[in-house]
């Protein structure tokens, strides 16, 4: 089995270029057992996938890393273990953000996931008006320096913010943004700003929540709850409706379908190879329900989609814009990355 590639970060920390997405034990996606979801992570640790992204705000996300983290060393018994890299989120309520506040929610995600430091903290805002925002990032680039957090990043940020934010000196190492073949916004601006800073781009959203696969080609439209029954399906089906709707959607898995077959792999994997080719993009978050039958069924598209042996050529490539094109445009509909999330 080929080593699954990695992209290194500015501070150093090297991640997969495929990271397993933990918002799917949130509660958002239904019930999850705990002790299944710590034993779920193991297969994709032996596949080699050992980059694990995760939040404050995600239920218990971090207490299954931590416990998932302590089992892995204690089963070594002095042999060599893998090294996992945690990628954890600080999602603030607003109030007010002193050194003291935002020290003590890097303490509570450190105990949950058991670890002396963390890998990476991507901050998340929810107010550009309210400008403590600084404020915390400040704080946060100081337990940077102090050895507390490896790498600071930025979650769902627009272009307008990172360059504010850059521009006062704070290195950002990430900005986790939404990036699809149904979502491009960030090769609008952000793109070339990251080239240019040292910044990378991790994505989520990448396969719409499942949506962007075999499973919906040439089925009817989904719209209820029944159907839609995750988060992510809603979500994700909302952005469908709003980039061209079902028809233009069943159109692009169709192309979607003929290129999977030339390069002998899934649709998914054709839909993460896309992104994972865009400049600045460092990795693809692909979601995983840790806990629930069937967890790590994907294991092998998100290998085969980040293999080097998978490439789009540019027949490939044209087909797909030849769909693409006919959307509506996304960037003037809801603005910039993360723009959504702030309406």
């Amino acid at each position: 089995m080929s080593p699954v590639p990695k992209v290194k970060l500015s501070g150093g920390l090297e991640v997969c270029r495929v990271l397993t997405g933990m918002w799917q034990v949130s509660g958002a996606h239904g019930p999850v057992d705990k002790a299944r979801a710590v034993e779920a992570m193991q297969a994709y640790v032996d596949a080699g996938l050992t980059t694990f992204d995760m939040a404050d705000i995600y239920g218990p996300a971090e207490e299954i890393f931590g416990q998932f983290n302590s089992q892995l060393k204690s089963k070594s018994s002095g042999n060599a273990i893998p090294a996992l890299q945690s990628l954890t989120k600080y999602v603030p309520r607003p109030g007010p953000m002193d050194r003291k506040v935002v020290e003590k929610a890097m303490q509570r995600s450190m105990s949950r996931m058991q670890v002396d430091s963390l890998d990476c903290v991507q901050f998340h805002w929810w107010d550009y008006r309210d400008k403590r925002y600084l404020d915390a990032l400040g704080h946060l680039a100081d337990l940077q320096q102090e050895g507390l957090i490896r790498e600071l990043a930025l979650t769902n940020f627009d272009t307008q913010r990172l360059e504010e934010i850059t521009n006062r000196g704070i290195r950002i190492s990430s900005n986790q943004v939404q990036y699809s073949l149904i979502d491009q916004r960030p090769a609008v601006k952000m793109e070339q700003f990251c080239l240019d800073n040292n910044i990378k781009l991790l994505t989520y959203g990448t396969l719409a929540g499942g949506l962007l696969s075999e499973r919906y080609l040439g089925k009817a439209e989904p719209n209820t709850r029944a159907e839609l029954y995750t988060a992510s399906l809603s979500k994700y089906k909302n952005m469908i409706d709003s980039w061209g709707g079902w028809s233009l959607f069943q159109d692009l898995l169709v192309t979607l379908e003929t290129v999977a077959k030339r390069r002998d792999c899934s649709v998914a994997s054709v839909a993460t190879r896309f992104v994972l080719d865009r400049p600045a993009v460092g990795g693809v978050i692909v979601g995983c329900r840790l806990g629930v039958a069937g967890a790590g069924q994907h294991i092998s598209d998100s290998l085969r989609s980040c293999s080097s042996d998978l490439k789009l050529t540019a027949e490939d490539l044209a087909a797909i814009q030849a769909v693409t094109c006919r959307s509506r445009d996304l960037m003037a509909l809801i603005g910039d990355s993360g723009d959504e999330y702030r309406s």
